[in-house]
Order: structure tokens, then sequence, then C-alpha cells
């Protein structure tokens, strides 16, 4: 009997190891961006937010006809857009008003790269990492973006949910917003605090 629970107690011990042990893909060569656990060891955004203090650039409302679709708000530990400081991080925030699958949000995101004159190739290689973070969102939720230096993090309603280990992506996510030839001009300078 001693020895079944001393089994049990080993194998539960191994599981939960298992389990709890990070998944980490920096060896596969075979991409740039992997999916890893954020380098910046913010599990939750209250985390970050007890730690550094944040200055908000701008905010703004995305609304088509008469519905509103999102709230959405730039925030940084400089106090300025582009960040420059190694140790700076940048958070976007956006609050839902409406449901949207993973899968429309994917593809309006593409269609907004496009819109801003991204190729294929350049972003292509984010969709199947996309695909795997973004979750289905409802009425109310938030999904935030947290760059570093080294990375850019997903936080689904201020819980981590993972990153994209790529230099390129934060700012490419970023112009969909924040480039002068986005398809929201007035909702850039609304972030950009111009207006």
């Amino acid at each position: 009997m001693f020895k079944s629970i001393f089994c049990f107690f080993i194998f539960t011990l191994l599981c939960n190891l298992a389990l709890a042990t990070p998944i980490n893909n920096q060896g596969n060569e075979q991409s740039q961006s992997t999916i890893d656990m954020p380098t910046t060891q913010f599990d939750h955004l209250s985390q970050l937010l007890e730690s550094h203090y944040l200055v908000e650039i701008g905010n703004t409302t995305f609304s088509i006809l008469f519905w509103d679709l999102y709230q959405s708000k730039l925030l940084t530990t400089s106090g300025q857009y582009p960040v420059e400081g190694k140790n700076d991080f940048l958070l976007y925030e956006i609050k839902y008003l409406a449901d949207i699958s993973s899968d429309d949000l994917i593809k309006r995101t593409q269609e907004q790269w496009q819109h801003i004159g991204l190729e294929e190739k350049e972003y292509q290689g984010f969709i199947s990492k996309l695909k795997v973070i973004w979750p289905d969102i409802s009425k109310g939720d938030t999904l935030s973006l947290l760059v570093d230096s080294d990375a850019s993090h997903f936080y689904f309603n201020e819980a981590y949910i993972g990153s994209l280990v790529d230099g390129n992506f934060g700012q490419v996510f970023l112009d969909i917003w924040l480039a002068e030839n986005t398809s929201q001009p007035n909702l850039r300078a609304e972030l950009l605090g111009e207006s």
C-alpha cells in the first residue's frame, strides 16, 4: 500500500514539473519569432503597473457608423513615443466593445498590414504565432501588447498569454494604428496625443 502511494506521489510530482516547465522554441532555427515565456517575467500586467510608472500618451475609440468597436490607449514608461531607452516599456491596450473571433482578428490585422504596404513575406511568419496566442474575444475583454527591448508580450484581461521574440513585431503591429499611412489617421492622432 505504501509503495503504491509513494509511486503515485512521484508520478504526480513529475507531471506537475513537466507542466510547469515553459516551452522554449529558441532552438528552432527556421523562424526568428518564437512563442516563449516573457523575458520581462510579468505573468500579469498588475506586476508591471506595480513596479513601473507608465505615462499615457493618448487614447481613442474606434467606431463604424454608430457602433463603437473598441477603445485603445498607448502608454510608455518614458512618456515618449517612440521609446528609445533599452529599459523602457511600451503598453498598447485594446478594450473590446463587441465580440470578435480570433480568426476575424487575424484577418483584420492582415488587411491593415496590407493597407500600410507590408508585403506578405514581412508578416506571414507572425500569423501562425498569433493563431496560437490570440483567443476569441467577447465584449468587455482586453488584449494588451507589452513591448520591451527583447520581445512583444500579449496579455488577455491582464493575464499573460504569449510572446513573440522578434525585434520587429512590436513596431509592425503598432504601425496598424501609428504608421503615417494608417487607415485611421484620426485614431493615430488621438493615440499620439496630437488632437
